[in-house]
């Protein structure tokens, strides 16, 4: 266990040798380095943004170059052979936006000129770029007498810089491809190689002839290879937790799995260091790693919210990430805002995926940049009325601020919005994803479709000691009643009677004539 001494946050850094000389906080993720040195020769991972991956990297540069004294105390430090040092070249697209293939070519070529002055080869021939590559791996085996180590980070950033221009998107794509096809004719010269990165790009497009790249994105052995387990947050960072709410920290930002609800979860060591940095809960991950064409791309797509918690795909739609097709739930999945919640495999070889959100956090944030393409403009302002009356328990005061945010929304929303012409959603649908997205929104504790013994209610809130269960109909003009009868009738409430809280039975009708809400009932029964 880790002692009570307090110790730096290493928020942002990414150098081992910084971590460990400096007195920082360090998970140690040597077991699963060793596992992997061990077992095969070439590794692709897929994680989101800021979930370590340049940390990984950069301790496998250090074991690989033998620097023992920044290994003490951890678990690798007498499983390694400290006389084999290997000579390692590192490539990094993490920084800057390469907007053009003249601009990708002229940073890789600074990249390798880098590369041969830190490892001491002073032997250069001008050539193309494969030429470049493949000569600095052959040298840097001859002057070292050792195969190579070839580490790349981010390896995909060019073409997701430029993932809204698909021509230039191809260009750069073209442009990585010329670098990364060396690797296959360099084998006898390599030892060890390992590109990282958020998306995963076909062999065919980008890694043409790799055919032995060995992916572990969804290996079980590697689920926690990058973030931080619940165990690592009460060992490692102990000193830290007081005054925070353990069980809070766990729901805001625990939650992401590469793999099925039998593989442990983890933390984003971004959303939690900055927790214990600040001290207080925030969207610390997503107001750093969202990109904007993530939120226009659902909006184009017409996503029906209340489906990305629990959204069924296969394993080719999961992984399929490419210029001229990129899947929704691929794009969710890789960049961190859906993880996987189950998997079955009903035949042999056939795999499903549930995606979900993995925690509060996400779940928030995404809602709430969505809300504006809902045709919800002041989202900030309604949330705060919402949460009002919600704390409340006023219902009066919900109804009128639900019927006047639908009424708010703009005459031709529903006619406009894309929702309604993808996956044949009807009216209902439209609306519910407002419905659900607005208090979603709000980090309340929302279940869609909430599953008992007689069937789904549409949407249960657990608020503030108060549940509220809605059911959604739509009806011609007039209000019918028969949301809150189907409540009452399913029994949809019997799950809840024995938590000791009043239950807000709540059915809402819209008219697809007037597209209001025109129903609004609610029966209330009290705590037992």
């Amino acid at each position: 266990m880790q002692d009570a001494h307090r110790r730096k946050l290493p928020i942002g850094i990414q150098t081992f040798s910084d971590i460990r000389e400096g007195d920082y906080y360090y998970v140690d993720k040597t077991p699963h380095i060793e596992r992997l040195v061990n077992q095969n020769k070439y590794y692709f991972l897929s994680r989101p943004r800021r979930f370590g991956k340049s940390l990984l990297l950069d301790t496998l540069r250090c074991l690989f170059e033998g620097r023992q004294a920044l290994f003490e105390g951890l678990y690798i430090h007498d499983q390694w052979d400290w006389q084999q040092r290997y000579p390692v070249i590192r490539i990094s697209f993490a920084d800057g936006v390469m907007q053009s293939r003249e601009g990708l070519d002229e940073r890789i070529r600074e990249q390798l000129r880098v590369q041969r002055e830190r490892l001491g080869i002073t032997q250069y021939h001008e050539a193309d770029i494969p030429g470049e590559f493949s000569a600095l791996i052959r040298i840097a085996h001859q002057q070292y007498g050792q195969r190579v180590v070839v580490l790349i980070d981010e390896y995909d950033k060019p073409i997701l810089d430029n993932i809204l221009e698909p021509e230039r998107a191809r260009e750069v794509r073209e442009g990585l491809k010329n670098l990364y096809s060396v690797l296959k004719d360099a084998d006898p010269h390599l030892h060890f190689v390992l590109l990282t990165g958020v998306s995963k790009f076909s062999k065919v497009s980008l890694f043409s002839g790799l055919n032995n790249l060995r992916d572990i994105t969804l290996s079980p052995d590697y689920t926690t290879i990058c973030g931080y387990t619940d165990e690592n947050i009460d060992t490692v960072f102990a000193p830290e937790l007081p005054g925070l709410d353990r069980e809070e920290i766990r729901q805001w930002y625990n939650g992401y799995r590469w793999g099925g609800r039998e593989v442990e979860s983890v933390y984003n060591p971004f959303d939690v260091l900055l927790l214990f940095q600040e001290q207080e809960f925030g969207p610390y991950w997503f107001e750093s790693a969202t990109p904007t064409f993530l939120v226009d791309l659902l909006k184009q797509r017409g996503v029906f919210t209340p489906s990305l918690d629990h959204w069924e795909t296969e394993y080719e739609l999961l992984s399929q990430f490419d210029v001229d097709h990129i899947s929704t739930e691929g794009l969710l999945f890789q960049t961190g805002y859906l993880t996987i919640q189950q998997v079955e495999e009903p035949l042999l070889g056939y795999r499903q995926y549930t995606l979900g959100f993995p925690n509060r956090e996400v779940e928030t944030s995404l809602n709430h940049a969505l809300l504006p393409s809902l045709g919800v403009e002041n989202a900030p302002r309604e949330r705060r009325t919402l949460f009002r009356h919600l704390s409340q328990h006023d219902l009066v005061g919900l109804e009128a601020h639900l019927k006047a945010l639908y009424a708010g929304l703009p005459h031709d929303w529903y006619r406009n919005n894309p929702i309604a012409r993808y996956e044949g959603h009807t009216v209902s649908k439209v609306y519910a994803s407002v419905f659900y997205s607005h208090f979603a929104a709000l980090g309340l504790d929302v279940t869609v479709e909430d599953a008992s013994h007689h069937g789904k209610v549409d949407m249960s809130v657990d608020f503030g000691g108060h549940i509220y269960l809605f059911e959604f109909k739509v009806v011609e003009q007039l209000p019918e009643g028969e949301a809150l009868a189907q409540i009452k009738h399913k029994g949809y409430a019997d799950k809840y009677r024995a938590s000791g809280k009043p239950i807000h039975l709540i059915g809402v009708e819209f008219s697809s004539a007037k597209r209001q809400i025109v129903a609004f009932d609610v029966e209330t029964l009290d705590a037992m």
